[in-house]
């Protein structure tokens, strides 16, 4: 049986949206990413128009740490009773609502926007169930996919690559105007290693954190 994929999309700012992506296999449910608190309704309502009641969802997967993609996690994790799995490179993120940790340390108003806007609540952070690193197997939650580390956005970014050959990036790549390498990347040079790194690998559908889903073969090349 090929999981379905259900991506659910909510508003970010400035006419870019947040993906989350809901796999379903067999019995069960995998959740990609939670979206930010403040659309919390809106992913719930979604997760429940595709049939995921509590005690459905398998795992819940963080493709990196940042708000918009872990937002949800802790509050999903108590009502669905599903662990969450990251990377130990992003953990402290949302182990202590900042953005910036791990990452190249940007100028004091830039942390104190971060700080103000973009940081997880109290309430909303959390300590990972599973760390999941390069090559590990997702087989016992349900699906044929292994973890694929593609730092550059953050150091703990991850992919996951399905049997079917689809690629859910994280913030890796984007797709708002164009396929393309995602325009706020922390590591440049570790951005472009995984962009090689990934050209190793048989990808068809690559399913980006921001913009809709495209073919791998469509993707431009940065310079």
């Amino acid at each position: 049986m090929t999981p379905q994929i259900t991506t659910i999309t909510t508003p970010f700012m400035f006419n870019v949206s947040v993906n989350c992506y809901l796999i379903t296999s067999g019995d069960g449910y995998i959740l990609i990413d939670t979206g930010m608190t403040r659309k919390r309704q809106v992913i719930e309502n979604e997760l429940e128009r595709a049939g995921c009641q509590p005690g459905d969802l398998k795992l819940i997967i963080i493709t990196h740490g940042d708000f918009d993609h872990s937002g949800n996690a802790a509050y999903l994790r108590e009502k669905y009773g599903a662990p969450i799995a990251m990377h130990p490179d992003d953990a402290g993120m949302v182990e202590n609502g900042d953005m910036t940790w791990n990452r190249n340390k940007p100028n004091f108003v830039i942390r104190t926007i971060f700080s103000l806007l973009f940081n997880l609540k109290e309430a909303d952070r959390f300590i990972p169930d599973i760390s999941i690193e390069e090559g590990d197997q997702l087989s016992e939650f349900g699906i044929q996919a292994q973890v694929i580390s593609i730092p550059g956005h953050s150091r703990g970014s991850i992919g996951i690559l399905t049997s079917a050959d689809d690629l859910f990036c994280g913030d890796l790549f984007g797709n708002l105007k164009q396929p393309e390498l995602w325009s706020i990347i922390d590591e440049a040079p570790a951005a472009h290693a995984s962009i090689e790194k990934l050209g190793g690998y048989t990808i068809k559908t690559v399913y980006p954190g921001h913009g809709e889903p495209f073919p791998m073969d469509a993707l431009i090349q940065p310079d």
